[in-house]
């Protein structure tokens, strides 16, 4: 299944959260995005079901090694542009803005050459 923008930000949106609280529920989601309960719930139901997250009984949201991968991998996207947006002169804000735009549709080939680009601006 391909993974659209949003299901990518919920995934980010899990793995931030587990890195600086010991659970992730629902309403941890609802109020990082700012997105309706229902909608959360639609989503997270979508992304149980094809494999991303599990959630146990008491309502713990994990990522499964697939969801984590996808976690991952944009989250260090976010990470990467906004630094380098930052390097080059744009406002934080505005470069944590911009590359959460970005993060999900860049190639590898252009992000890689932006990782090179990031190096050489240390």
């Amino acid at each position: 299944m391909s993974l659209l923008e949003s299901g990518e930000n919920y995934l980010e949106t899990i793995l931030m959260l587990s890195k600086t609280q010991k659970d992730v529920h629902a309403i941890d989601i609802v109020n990082h995005l700012g997105f309706s309960k229902p909608s959360v719930s639609i989503m997270l139901k979508k992304l149980k079901e094809d494999g991303y997250l599990t959630i146990d009984s008491n309502s713990h949201i994990f990522l499964t090694i697939q969801g984590r991968s996808v976690a991952e991998k944009i989250l260090n996207r976010h990470t990467i542009l906004t630094e380098l947006f930052i390097k080059i002169g744009v406002n934080p804000t505005t470069a944590e803005e911009d590359a959460c735009k970005i993060e999900h549709d860049l190639t590898d080939e252009t992000f890689n050459a932006l990782i090179e680009l990031n190096k050489k601006l240390d």
